[in-house]
């Protein structure tokens, strides 16, 4: 095998391994850790660290670490949260979940620069074009790491379906379920019985042991890129100080079209925390039992995969602003009919279409506004993409910091309020774009599949 392939192949599956636990334990974290807001305040502490490190640390690591290095250390800070997640308490997972945000943006800034030097060192062997290469070699990781989301929750509802505790939920409990939820801890009320302390540990073995195998795959398998190799990027890394970098972030928001593009950029941290934090407690947990978050994600993650790979086929055709408004009109549509809807088991089929149409709407969201970022900002995309990563995770924070303070209906109006704000400031955008562009509409067939940041997934 081509030896760069094998590199891209041991990074692919070595993230694969790594999210298949961590994509399981966050879509878990608002059932399994629900005391007094416990789960859902970690993922807002990891989001938080994940914004402090974005701006200083990748850089620094790259350049004394190494990509090979800088990845395997990154991937030990996942793994601390698993453990974490054995102890449950204020004391282990706010530390642990500090450590895995510090430890996300060197991770995939790794990734990137790692792929990038790959691609390029082949194409210069085989007298290829190196856009080609790098284009080929991010297909086949995301093709690879997509699939995460799958076999994350699908572990996680095998093993806690075997919980012998199955409770009848009465009608009476299940008035507690839905948009608008009591605010008390309902998974002690209802038949989302929390799951025996074996299984759980069963579980967090299986996720701990998932991140391990990937430390190991890239440590034993991966290839340091060779100092010649990253003599340039090491430059380009060495060449922004952190405050440089910093400043080239905020100087950025001088561009009236970056401003315009926060809500949107937000909308998508607060409808991803939506789903994994809220959807899966009040309506799923709540009213099904946790074993079955791991399905109703596993819906979510499949039909996200395949219409971003649609998305960023089609979108050459029928261009940006169509899949946004389809985007928008979908998401919409979920809102008002989960703030009218009362979960009940005996709808086992609606639990699935919400996360189905959801993930129908974030493949745009994501696809589409990375896209936008790449075309709007070409000149400048390093400030342009810490914006992104900055005001989604700020989205994210958010989100999971207001999650055990209100009833579901307050987030869903929310949520309803950034997505019309939302729409109006990028019909803004749009807007000066055709005044500032007249008559060049093939700017939106450069749009493609989503870039690279993944950092959603943390």
């Amino acid at each position: 095998m081509e030896r760069n392939l094998k590199n891209v192949l041991v990074i692919s599956f070595g993230f694969l391994l790594l999210f298949t636990a961590y994509g399981g334990l966050q879509s878990l974290q608002s059932s399994l850790n629900s005391e007094e807001g416990l789960g859902v305040a970690s993922l807002s502490v990891v989001y938080a660290a994940l914004i402090l490190s974005s701006m200083f640390l990748p850089p620094i690591l790259i350049k004394k670490l190494g990509c090979k290095w800088t990845i395997a250390i990154s991937m030990c800070c996942y793994i601390a949260f698993s453990l974490g997640n054995f102890y449950a308490s204020w004391y282990t997972l706010i530390p642990t979940s500090v450590i895995l945000g510090l430890g996300g943006a060197p991770l995939w800034s790794a990734k990137c620069t790692y792929l990038t030097i790959a691609g390029t060192s082949y194409a210069e062997k085989a007298g290829k074009n190196a856009k080609d290469i790098i284009n080929q070699y991010f297909g086949v990781f995301f093709l690879v790491f997509q699939s995460s989301g799958i076999w994350g929750n699908l572990i996680s509802s095998l093993i806690l379906s075997q919980s012998s505790t199955k409770v009848e939920i009465s009608e009476e409990d299940l008035e507690c379920c839905g948009a608008y939820n009591c605010l008390t801890d309902t998974t002690n009320t209802t038949g989302s019985a929390k799951p025996s302390n074996s299984l759980i540990y069963t579980l967090l073995g299986v996720y701990t042991a998932s991140g391990v195998l990937a430390v190991l795959l890239v440590i034993i398998f991966l290839d340091q890129i060779k100092s010649h190799q990253a003599e340039t990027e090491k430059e380009k890394l060495e060449a922004p100080s952190f405050w440089s970098t910093f400043l080239a972030t905020f100087r950025h928001l001088k561009d009236k079209r970056q401003c315009l593009l926060i809500p949107l950029t937000m909308y998508s941290g607060f409808e991803q925390g939506f789903l994994s934090g809220d959807y899966t407690k009040v309506y799923v947990t709540c009213a099904l039992g946790i074993q079955y978050v791991g399905y109703v994600m596993i819906c979510f993650a499949a039909v996200n995969s395949l219409c971003s790979l649609l998305f960023g086929k089609i979108s050459q055709f029928t261009g940006r602003k169509l899949l946004f408004a389809l985007a928008a009109v979908t998401n919409t549509a979920c809102i008002i009919a989960l703030l009218l809807w009362k979960p009940h088991p005996k709808q086992l089929a609606v639990f699935f279409v919400f996360p189905a149409l959801w993930g129908l709407s974030d493949a745009v969201w994501q696809t589409q506004t990375n896209g936008l970022y790449g075309i709007l900002f070409e000149k400048h995309k390093e400030a342009a993409f810490a914006n992104y990563r900055l005001w989604e995770s700020l989205g994210f924070v958010i989100a999971f910091g207001y999650s055990t303070k209100l009833q579901a209906y307050i987030k869903l109006y929310i949520l309803l309020s950034v997505l019309v704000l939302s729409m109006v400031t990028y019909g803004a955008v749009e807007y000066l774009e055709s005044k500032s562009s007249p008559g060049t509409p093939a700017a939106t067939k450069k749009e493609n599949g989503r870039p690279h940041s993944q950092e959603t997934h943390m």
